[in-house]
C-alpha cells in the first residue's frame, strides 16, 4: 500500500481510524445489509485503503490548513507573527535564545526534602525499631528499649507523611505542566491546531470516506498488489478464502516383475543360505 501523496506518514493512522468509523456508520451498515450482490465490509476497506489519495483529496483544503498550523508549532519560537513576511530577525531560528524562566536554576529545597525525607526517616525508623525490640527482648527492665521503639515509630510516621506530601506535590506539578504550553509558543495556536484537526477529521469522514464507500458498494473488488507486482484475483480477497489446496500425484515404484536385463531376461530373486559351521575337534593331553 502506498501512502497518498498529500498524506504524511503521521496522518496515515488518522485516515485508517476514520475509515473504520465510517464502516460502522448507520448509512453504510444499512447499505451493507441490503440484499443483492455487493461488496462486503472487508472488501470496501481494502478498496478504500488503496484509493486513499483519491478519497483524501476531497478534504485537501482542511488538511492543508491543519498541516500549516502543525508546521508552525514544530519550529521553536515560531507563531503566526513569525510565519509572515514581516517577521523580524530576532524571532527567527538563528536568534540567540534568552533565559527561560520556566527551567529554573535547580530543583529547589522542597523537592529535595520530599525525596530524601521518606528514605532517611523510613530507614532510620526501621533500624530504631529493630534495636528497640531487641533491647526490650533482652533487657526488659531497661528504659532504653521503650525509648528506641517510640523513636522508631515516630520516624516511620514522619516518613509516611513526607511520602504523602511528595506524592501530592508530584501530582500538582504534573497537572500544572500538562495544562501549560511549551515556552515561546502561542497557547492560542495549540487550540487552533486541535480545532483544525477536528475539522479535517469531520470533512474527511462526511465529504470523503462515507460518500466513497456508498458509491463503490456495487463496484468490483480491488486488486491488492503483491510484492512481485502481480495483482491478486478478486476471489482471493473474499473473507472466506484461507489458502490454496494442492494434492500430490500418486507415485508408485515398479515391482520386480516389470524389470528385465538387456537380454530380456527377468532377474531371479536372490536366495541366501546360511553358512555351515562345524565345531573343531579337541583332543586331550593323553591322546597326544
Amino acid at each position: 500500500m502506498s501512502n497518498a501523496p498529500h498524506l504524511l506518514a503521521e496522518d496515515r493512522p488518522d485516515f485508517l481510524r476514520i475509515l473504520d468509523e465510517a464502516l460502522r456508520d448507520g448509512s453504510v451498515l444499512q447499505a451493507l445489509r441490503a440484499p443483492g450482490p455487493h461488496l462486503n465490509a472487508e472488501q470496501l476497506h481494502t478498496k478504500a485503503v488503496l484509493a486513499a489519495a483519491e478519497i483524501a483529496s476531497a478534504a485537501a483544503a482542511e488538511y492543508r490548513h491543519y498541516v500549516d498550523l502543525r508546521e508552525a508549532l514544530a519550529v521553536p519560537g515560531r507563531d503566526r507573527a513569525g510565519t509572515g513576511p514581516g517577521a523580524t530577525a530576532g524571532t527567527g531560528a538563528g536568534a540567540p535564545a534568552g533565559p527561560n524562566p520556566a527551567l529554573g536554576e535547580g530543583a529547589g529545597l522542597f523537592p529535595v526534602l520530599t525525596t530524601l525525607a521518606p528514605l532517611l526517616a523510613g530507614g532510620g525508623g526501621v533500624i530504631l525499631l529493630l534495636l528497640g525490640y531487641s533491647v526490650r527482648a533482652t533487657y526488659s527492665d531497661l528504659a532504653l528499649g521503650h525509648t528506641l521503639v517510640t523513636a522508631g515509630w515516630v520516624a516511620v510516621v514522619i516518613a509516611l507523611a513526607a511520602l504523602l506530601i511528595g506524592g501530592a506535590g508530584l501530582l500538582l506539578t504534573a497537572r500544572r505542566d500538562g495544562a501549560s504550553t511549551p515556552a515561546g509558543q502561542d497557547p492560542q495556536l495549540h487550540a487552533d491546531l486541535a480545532e483544525a484537526r477536528r475539522v479535517w477529521h469531520t470533512a474527511l469522514r462526511e465529504r470523503a470516506v462515507i460518500p466513497y464507500l456508498l458509491a463503490n458498494l456495487d463496484s468490483e473488488p480491488a486488486l491488492s498488489p503483491q510484492p512481485g507486482g502481480r495483482p491478486v484475483p478478486p476471489e482471493l480477497l473474499s473473507p472466506g478464502y484461507s489458502s490454496a489446496r494442492y494434492s500430490s500425484p500418486g507415485f508408485s515404484s515398479p515391482g520386480v516383475e516389470g524389470v528385465t536385463d538387456p537380454q530380456g531376461r527377468r532377474p531371479r530373486p536372490a536366495e541366501f543360505t546360511g553358512p555351515g559351521y562345524t565345531s573343531p575337534d579337541f583332543t586331550g593331553p593323553d591322546e597326544v
